[in-house]
Formats: structure tokens, sequence, C-alpha cells
């Protein structure tokens, strides 16, 4: 039988698809983030939909901030956070469709 080669990933890559599975695995985050799929929203609104408290959002948010999978700006006094990863909506949009299949 004869040996093959085979690709490898590097470290880095994957560490960052760890991360990203990581962040999906959270129920809440995968919440956020299916509403922030469809709309932007304030951190008021997602607490008043997801009926969670304002600092349990803010952490998740926070997470998601820093994974770079959402973006915040201000309008007025208000943070407004929307989706900044469409791959990752796409990743998830797909694992959605898998469970509802």
């Amino acid at each position: 039988m004869e040996a093959k080669d085979h690709a490898f990933l590097s470290s880095e890559t994957i560490d960052h698809i760890s991360q990203m599975f990581k962040a999906l695995s959270d129920p809440t985050r995968i919440k956020i983030l299916y509403l922030l799929s469809q709309e932007e929203c304030s951190v008021g609104h997602l607490t008043e939909v997801l009926e969670m408290s304002q600092s349990a959002v803010s952490h998740q948010l926070s997470f998601l901030r820093m994974m770079k999978l959402v973006k915040n700006r201000r309008e007025g006094t208000t943070m407004i956070y929307s989706c900044d990863d469409s791959h990752v909506i796409s990743l998830l949009k797909q694992a959605i469709d898998h469970a509802e299949h």
C-alpha cells in the first residue's frame, strides 16, 4: 500500500477554528448572533427579546466583540450592535438548517 502525502492545517488556523466553534457553543451567544443576523439591536432590545439581564447580555456581547463576531456603533447614548462576520453567520444558519432538517 502506497503512503499518501497529507495536507495539515497550521496551528494558528486550528486555534482560530476552535475559538470560532467555542463562540458558537453557547446557547445565549447563538441567540444573540441569530437576532443580530436579522437586525441591528441595542443591548436593551436584546435583553427584552431574550428575557435576560442586561449584565448577562453585555457579558456575551463583550465576548463576541473580542472574537470579532459582532461590532458596535454609538447612536446618541445607545450602543447598537450588528454582526461583523458573515462567514460565521453562514455557519450558524447552516447549523440551524441541519438541526431543523
